[in-house]
């Protein structure tokens, strides 16, 4: 970079010495602004000529003086070129303090990198994932690339990274066709770098105060409910493409991230004050608490992979780079045309969810989130809450459970035997005649959720009559819930969802 650059000898007549002598100064001016020293070396005011910065006359003093001036005025302007050529970055405290040999070290840009690169390697596993790690490698290989191309050197200072810098680094990322947002991800990793810079009071200013980084808004998608049972309906001949499919259907029924399921255990399983299961945990991403209700689909791929995996894993996972990589596999072969990824799957979670009847609060807090973005309100929801809106989405996805598991035939005896309800009483055999009549119109997979809420509520039926009307009045309601559902198209549902 091209920079003004004046050399000027002159005397500090405020310090006149007894016998009348001046110290003579030099001050290097780079771009306006200054640095001066001293030069050991006192003068005669009388024989120094001002315009010339130099002393007059033929004595051995002002002889002195002269090869002085001329000797540091050379090795300077020598200085000047050589940083120049080094650095790409000049300023008159520099050139001072290498001339008088008291230069400090030069922090540059991509050795400040690689610093904190080698420093968080090791804390992959520990804090961060060895995903964020590559992220970090990947934008310290293109701000490398980018600084040969653009300066034609191998590194900067770190007090050369301006807000010009930022920009052009941004456009050079564009020209290689990169995404908005794959190109603001990066520039967040140069600005972790330049915090750091801050920190260790390396930089005075945050170019980023002057360049603010902004998302594209973007549609992320989902899959339709048909897409979804698409997938689950899918014979693979390869048992590793249906292990893909089954982490990625239990993704798209718990909101997990790909990272949270990779590291899921028997320990994020409980149980919950409402007596079922439920998932509960931390995410990696941001350390944030999640709450899930355990549903019946979830529930059984849990169970088909029990005792199968290694390690404390409970499910198949594999690294994300092959998870991905199947999942356009397993698309092309349910005939998905939508591009399937893992991050989808908790697309299609959060969408679906909110478009069956759950909150928008109680999704947030299952999935994670910190705020909600589109309502800008921070929710605390209680479990009991979560759980009474999932027990609404469990009904309307009911048909759904019944393609991944058999359920065996639930007999009204049972259900008698397992409440201890007698019928042996003569008034008792008309309602149980009842109870037959509208057991009989429902499906087995209907009196297993009916079955299910009974084991749900503290006060269970304790005759034959309290069982009939717990009965009639989940007969009416799932009446009622399925006529709503099967009148209201998908465009109508999603319409009535505010995102």
């Amino acid at each position: 970079m091209r920079s003004t650059f004046k050399v000027l000898f002159f005397l500090k007549r405020d310090k006149q010495k007894a016998n009348g002598n001046v110290p003579l100064f030099c001050r290097i001016t780079v771009d306006g602004q200054e640095a001066r020293f001293g030069m050991k070396c006192d003068v005669n005011p009388k024989f120094w000529d001002v315009k010339t910065g130099r002393a007059t006359g033929r004595t051995s003093d002002a002889v002195k003086a002269n090869a002085l001036v001329d000797n540091t005025q050379a090795a300077l302007f020598k200085v000047y070129r050589e940083v120049q050529e080094r650095d790409n970055y000049v300023t008159a405290e520099k050139i001072k303090n290498v001339f008088l040999g008291h230069e400090q070290k030069q922090h540059t840009l991509l050795a400040l990198f690689d610093d904190h690169n080698s420093e968080r390697k090791l804390h992959i596993g520990i804090s961060i994932c060895k995903h964020t790690h590559f992220k970090y490698r990947i934008c310290r290989r293109y701000l490398g690339d980018f600084i040969v191309d653009k300066y034609n050197l191998t590194d900067i200072p770190i007090k050369e990274v301006s807000k010009q810098f930022i920009i052009d680094f941004e456009i050079w990322l564009l020209t290689k066709n990169y995404s908005k947002n794959y190109i603001v991800c990066m520039l967040k990793r140069l600005r972790y770098i330049i915090g750091i810079a801050l920190n260790k009071e390396l930089i005075t200013k945050n170019p980023f105060n002057e360049h603010k980084l902004q998302w594209q808004k973007t549609d992320r998608g989902f899959l339709t409910q048909s897409e979804i049972e698409a997938l689950m309906d899918c014979q693979f001949e390869e048992e590793r493409l249906e292990k893909i499919r089954d982490i990625f259907i239990f993704c798209t029924f718990t909101g997990l991230a790909y990272t949270d399921v990779r590291h899921l255990t028997s320990e994020n399983i409980q149980t919950s004050v409402d007596g079922n299961l439920w998932i509960k945990g931390r995410r990696k991403k941001t350390d944030t608490e999640y709450n899930i209700p355990l549903l019946n689909i979830p529930k059984a791929i849990l169970e088909k992979y029990k005792g199968k995996t290694s390690g404390e894993m409970i499910l198949p996972v594999i690294s994300i780079e092959k998870y991905n990589k199947a999942l356009k596999i397993v698309a092309k072969l349910c005939g998905i045309e939508k591009n399937m990824s893992s991050h989808l799957a908790r697309h299609t979670f959060a969408t679906y969810t909110l478009t069956k009847g759950v909150s928008i609060e109680s999704v947030s807090k299952m999935l994670g989130h910190t705020k909600i973005t589109t309502t800008q309100i921070y929710a605390r929801i209680t479990d009991n809450k979560i759980g009474n809106e999932m027990n609404v989405f469990a009904r309307n996805v009911k048909k759904m459970e019944a393609k991944l598991q058999t359920v065996k035939e639930i007999n009204i005896n049972d259900v008698l035997k397992t409440l201890k309800i007698s019928t042996s009483k003569i008034s008792d055999k008309v309602w149980e005649t009842l109870t037959i009549k509208v057991w009989n119109k429902i499906t087995n997979f209907e009196r297993q959720l009916f079955v299910s809420d009974l084991d749900s509520k503290d006060n269970k039926p304790k005759t034959i009559s309290d069982l009939y009307i717990e009965l009639i009045d989940y007969y009416f309601d799932n009446l009622n819930n399925q006529n709503i559902i099967e009148n209201t198209s998908g465009i109508e549902l999603l319409n009535a969802v505010n995102f």
